[in-house]
């Protein structure tokens, strides 16, 4: 199957983050499987959705990752021209939901999968599809949790976020977290009968907006834009009527780090402020709902280097956005970035990637094959 049929048929899955996968799934694996391919389904904690995890070549002898996400965000937005679930093409361009982000590194990998079984490999190829990567990659901890049972420690992991082919090398860490303050509803008449939540979780949305200041003072890491940490209030929901003391209210916080910090730390000042809240008669909970490391790789490490070759352009230091990299490389597993399209074009109306672009990527994995060979 040429990369535009097998996109087609991935766009058609609608693979939503947070919802089953079990179709997009079996369907890979069964054309993986048709190849000759090592396939082991991985079904996560949710019991609804799984990873997907295949092998090329031999599986004793380090080798390479080619890693992805088969989730998408959802697709509710207006804007759209045409139905998001299926793959429409117009020129040089195709369009659908994840065509972008990130289905078509995907379908231009599976593209390359008879070529590769074709050939000689001393050093395996590996494939490895996530679930809820746009949920704060919530799935693939759990499959890099079960890689050495899966296979030798890799040489090195190419993740296909969409980078227009040219590898990158770093990205921020990423972490989230919301928190509800629960007080006692009344009349608003009667303040003094009540336990107002809104007022009490403003003490901690000032206190993020002064970490967030602190923050753009330094410490920097000038490949970055912006070149710090930062921190933001992201979303805040309370009370039911201007004539009602609300009883509840909850805001959700989104923390990135330079390199070498921990974003789930930046946290800390405001869980401090949260906790101050108890004694005052609130019922306060703070939840963690994603965090991922920051990515990190030499400019000097032979998996830039190989990236350089593969795709003949130099790799970018850093981006803005984040991406499962890290996760692989806290592992132990030097980590990448290199993918087809770009991310200006993803989780909007319309997104599409150029067919050029998917055989870009297919070439360039073709070209790992051979140097595997």
């Amino acid at each position: 199957m040429q990369a535009i049929e097998i996109l087609e048929r991935l766009v058609g899955f609608p693979s939503v983050v947070g919802t089953p996968n079990g179709e997009i799934v079996a369907w890979i694996r069964h054309y993986l499987q048709s190849h000759g391919a090592v396939v082991t389904e991985l079904p996560g904690p949710e019991g609804d959705r799984s990873n997907l995890f295949a092998t090329i070549g031999p599986k004793e002898t380090p080798g390479y990752i080619l890693s992805g996400h088969m989730d998408v965000v959802p697709a509710a937005e207006s804007g759209w021209t045409s139905d998001p679930f299926r793959l429409r093409a117009e020129a040089d361009r195709l369009y659908g939901r994840g065509a972008t982000d990130m289905k078509g590194f995907l379908a231009a990998v599976l593209a390359a999968v008879p070529a590769l079984a074709a050939m000689p490999l001393r050093q395996p190829v590996h494939l490895a599809f996530s679930y809820d990567e746009e949920a704060g990659c919530r799935g693939v901890p759990h499959m890099i949790a079960r890689l050495p049972e899966l296979c030798v420690t890799p040489l090195g992991a190419i993740i296909g976020e969409p980078s227009g082919m040219r590898a990158i090398r770093a990205h921020k860490g990423k972490a989230a977290a919301r928190l509800t303050v629960k007080g006692r509803s009344g009349h608003s008449s009667r303040p003094d009968q009540g336990l107002n939540a809104i007022h009490a979780i403003t003490d901690v949305l000032a206190r993020a907006r002064t970490e967030a200041e602190r923050l753009a003072c330094g410490p920097f890491e000038h490949v970055f834009e912006p070149p710090y940490s930062s921190l933001q209030v992201g979303t805040l929901k309370g009370g039911q009527a201007v004539n009602i003391i609300p009883d509840t209210c909850e805001a959700e916080f989104e923390a990135r780090a330079i390199s070498g910090v921990d974003p789930v730390t930046l946290f800390a000042p405001l869980r401090v402020a949260a906790e101050a809240l108890s004694p005052l008669g609130f019922q306060v909970e703070w939840r963690e709902l994603s965090a991922y490391p920051a990515l990190s790789l030499a400019a000097d490490a032979p998996l830039a280097a190989l990236l350089g070759e593969l795709t003949g352009i130099e790799p970018l230091a850093a981006v803005s956005y984040g991406t499962e990299a890290g996760l692989f490389q806290r592992a132990g597993i030097d980590a990448i970035i290199c993918g087809p399209g770009d991310i200006g074009r993803a989780h909007k109306p319309d997104e599409f990637i150029l067919a050029g672009e998917l055989l870009a990527c297919q070439a360039m994995v073709e070209a790992l094959g051979r140097r595997c060979a």
